[in-house]
């Protein structure tokens, strides 16, 4: 007689290996497998790279080292980004079914109460974790979770959709602030050039599933254009920590002082190159031609582009560091990009 096993596979009486010594866990083995790679879809596990440079560039624009109150801020982003991703397959079940009936939802690989259950579990972790960081950390961690679930339950499909994703992104790195320091006017400025990078991919985004004008790609290049221009350039420094660059040739310096060498702004200039590569090409062709495929890889790569973006404004507030931490995070995630999407 038949009955279905724990992992969804038909169990038999006998537990005998057929002939030819086929491996009758086979089926087991594979179902298991699907329901992983399904759950990576569901939470887009590899765009998770690009969350721990939120906290870490936080914490380096209040001057501050990391601490292992940053690890908990860290830890608290990666459960809510991952709570929002859930969520936001939770809301949209309907719409993909019909744009996008491969994704885990609709293709009934996983229950939609899962998913629900998940973004709740997620978000109560995510919360706790920051309460262990402190109160300022819980401060900003509460207002974060309420934009994630505003911006999938209701936002999203609205003219205040991307600005809410913004806003999502810059609390996130004010998280990191918060928890390593208890202050964020520190980190306001990096927190608004995030977000501006967020809000012009978000912009994009909603137009990846059947195309739209180029005017949001176009518009996404030009901002990219301008935060590279706002992050590379420091007139305070020149003012402040390289101000011996403008002494004289016969000016005292400190002995291995030498003119016009700033590590900090040369790693600065090297990382912000790297978020104009990433994303400058993807934008341009989807600028050209706006077709679904070309805009969700524009998407993708605006996404994986917020690492080196993270680690200039890292760089730029001395993290030299942390900068090429962060930066070590984006070979990594476009590799396993390849492997499950980020869209």
């Amino acid at each position: 007689m038949l009955r279905e096993g724990s992992c969804g596979c038909l169990e038999g009486e006998s537990t005998a290996a057929p002939e030819g010594g086929a491996d009758d866990t086979a089926p087991c083995a594979r179902t298991s497998r699907s329901r992983r790679r399904a759950w990576a879809e569901l939470l887009r596990l590899p765009a998770l790279f690009s969350v721990p440079g939120d906290a870490l560039a936080g914490t380096a624009a209040t001057g501050a080292a990391p601490n292992s109150r940053t690890l908990l801020a860290i830890g608290s982003s990666l459960c809510l980004y991952e709570a929002g991703m859930a969520l936001n397959d939770w809301a949209d079940r309907d719409v993909d079914a019909v744009e996008r009936p491969h994704r885990p939802l609709p293709s009934g690989r996983i229950r939609p109460a899962a998913a629900l259950t998940a973004a709740c579990a997620l978000t109560g972790a995510g919360l706790a974790l920051a309460s262990g960081a402190g109160r300022p950390a819980l401060a900003v961690a509460v207002p974060l979770a309420a934009t994630v679930w505003a911006y999938d339950l209701g936002l999203k499909h609205t003219p205040a959709g991307p600005v809410a994703m913004a806003a999502a992104r810059g609390l996130d790195l004010l998280l990191g602030a918060a928890a390593t320091t208890g202050h964020t006017r520190p980190a306001l400025p990096s927190a608004a050039l995030l977000g501006t990078h967020t809000l012009a991919v978000t912009t994009v985004s909603r137009q990846e599933a059947q195309g739209g004008s180029p005017l949001a790609p176009l518009a996404a290049l030009a901002t990219t254009a301008l935060l590279t221009r706002v992050v590379t350039h420091r007139p305070s420094e020149h003012r402040g920590a390289t101000a011996l660059d403008h002494l004289g040739p016969g000016a005292n310096r400190p002995p291995g002082a030498a003119p016009g060498r700033n590590p900090a702004a040369h790693l600065t200039t090297a990382l912000a190159a790297a978020y104009v590569a990433a994303t400058a090409r993807p934008y341009f062709h989807a600028t050209l031609n706006p077709s679904p495929p070309l805009t969700q890889r524009a998407v993708g790569a605006g996404v994986r582009a917020t690492i080196p973006l993270q680690a200039a404004l890292t760089a730029r507030s001395k993290g030299t560091a942390t900068a090429l931490l962060i930066a070590a995070l984006a070979p990594l995630g476009a590799r396993f990009a390849k492997k499950v999407s980020v869209t």
